[in-house]
């Protein structure tokens, strides 16, 4: 095994970021050397009392040409919205780097932004990987992994669900929960681009079994508050969405192929109420022998289970470091990178 020490910086400290810092900073294979933060309340915090860990030395900074111009062999860059000017620069500054927020396969349609990518690649000597639980590990790595365990393959489909009142994340407000039914039927608070972008990931699966997306199709059905639920933030009123149910097909050979479906939820009072248990990632793969696993996270003192969206996005990410910068110049999709084999996890 190597004894190399990768130096790494980490670049947006939400929730993303702060898992990847801890991982950082607890990792012996990794030498935390920047962090980057967008909040000026963590100007000037040492990175160690932002992942809720002892002082480390190193300081947070808002200074962009400050992290450039840093030495170090990676970067984690977890912005809520890519940059890829950002990218760029940190390319040719001679780092790799990895983005939890994409873009992450070199599909048609997102052809000129891995041009640009190669050709900071090139410039810099340097590597680049997009990857994330979906788009990512859980819509392509895994389903791809899984394929191996079959004779033939009918369908495939990946379903999200989240319970959001349990699981309490930034997303609720963006994604539209309290507003109308019709008025989100109509106009959907998820970007018009999110289903060619989760699209990305679903060609990975596709295109490593021989074939080709043909096209996409989707669709949206939502369900309605039967009451009041209140959550941290505020209150979603009854008769206003706590359900969606988005759904993204990519078609093969003139059939409805790979699926991606999104069930999220605002607890349990919803009309209608679907049955999908306890938030989870799960592949369903119809063909011979038919195939079902879930990934989820472990059961809590109350039966529960949490989800780790956002925690898996960055340890995806966070492990890959060492793999990524031992890589040659290019950009890295899974087909490149190989097994991953994780460093520093095994410790005293």
């Amino acid at each position: 095994m190597s004894e190399r020490t990768y130096r790494v910086i980490q670049w947006a400290t939400g929730v993303v970021g702060r898992t990847a810092l801890r991982h950082f900073i607890e990792n012996p294979v990794l030498e935390l050397v920047g962090v980057y933060v967008t909040n000026p309340e963590k100007v000037g915090r040492d990175a160690g009392d932002i992942a809720g860990l002892p002082a480390t030395g190193v300081i947070a900074t808002n200074d962009a040409e400050n992290i450039i111009g840093l030495d170090a062999d990676c970067v984690l860059f977890a912005p809520m919205v890519t940059d890829l000017d950002m990218i760029c620069r940190l390319l040719r500054s001679g780092k790799n780097v990895i983005s939890p927020a994409g873009p992450f396969v070199p599909t048609d349609r997102y052809r000129a932004q891995f041009e640009r990518l190669e050709a900071a690649c090139r410039d810099g000597g340097t590597s680049y990987h997009g990857c994330g639980i979906h788009p990512g590990f859980s819509g392509d790595l895994l389903p791809l992994t899984l394929t191996r365990l079959m004779n033939r393959i009918d369908r495939i489909e990946i379903t999200e669900v989240i319970d959001k009142l349990r699981n309490p994340m930034v997303y609720i407000e963006v994604m539209g929960f309290g507003r109308d039914p019709d008025e989100l039927l109509a106009k959907p608070s998820r970007s018009a681009e999110a289903p060619h972008i989760f699209a990305q990931s679903m060609s990975i699966v596709v295109e490593g079994l021989g074939k080709k997306i043909e096209r996409l199709t989707t669709k949206l059905e939502v369900a309605g508050a039967t009451q009041d639920i209140p959550y941290p933030n505020g209150v979603i009123r009854a008769g206003t969405v706590a359900g969606q149910h988005y759904e993204w097909t990519g078609w093969v050979d003139g059939a409805a192929f790979m699926t991606y479906h999104f069930y999220w939820t605002m607890g349990d009072n919803i009309e209608p109420k679907w049955d999908n248990g306890d938030s989870c990632y799960r592949v369903v793969i119809t063909g011979d022998p038919p195939l079902e696993l879930r990934l989820m996270g472990g059961t809590q003192a109350d039966g529960r289970r949490p989800f780790y969206g956002l925690p898996w996005t960055a340890l995806l990410g966070a492990t890959a470091v060492p793999a990524v910068c031992d890589a040659g110049p290019g950009v890295i999709t899974h087909f490149e990178l190989g097994v991953v084999r994780p460093l520093g996890l095994v410790r005293k």
